[in-house]
């Protein structure tokens, strides 16, 4: 049987210590993007309650089909350039229990519950604010203006 010298065995361990190192920096990235995806996607950043007249709810998208609706909020904000606009509250619906609700009572007052996410993703909605749950809906009264 045959040996080898030594020089060829620390440069076996050599190459298997490299592979190692390699390995360990790939896992670590994977690990700390994987911790940012969730982070950045999956987190919930914020959560509320919304109340306005419900403006319209649809379904839409190319290949994601979401549910998706505007709140018009009591109060006006400042336009750019001067004027005058009212708040709209732009959401995404979680499920369709909640949208077949929304759009048979279009036009009525809604207290609507939302969680808020740091980044939209394409199965979720076109926006970071998702509508989980209605709280209250009443009829809208007739504005004094």
């Amino acid at each position: 049987m045959e040996t080898l010298p030594i020089e060829n065995q620390k440069g076996a361990n050599k190459r298997s210590g490299c592979r190692r190192y390699f390995f360990m920096v790939l896992l670590v990235l994977i690990l700390l993007g994987g911790g940012y995806v969730y982070w950045h996607y999956y987190n919930v950043f914020g959560d509320g309650v919304k109340s306005g007249i419900l403006k319209n709810v649809v379904r839409k998208g190319q290949i994601f089909k979401t549910f998706e609706g505007e709140l018009i909020q009591a109060g006006i904000k400042g336009a750019v350039g001067g004027g005058a606009q009212s708040n709209n509250f732009v959401f995404s619906i979680e499920s369709k229990r909640i949208y077949d609700t929304l759009a048979i009572h279009s036009g009525k007052r809604f207290d609507l519950h939302y969680k808020e996410y740091r980044g939209a993703l394409p199965w979720r909605g076109n926006t970071v604010y998702i509508v989980d749950s209605i709280i209250a809906m009443t009829d809208a009264g007739v504005s004094p203006f």
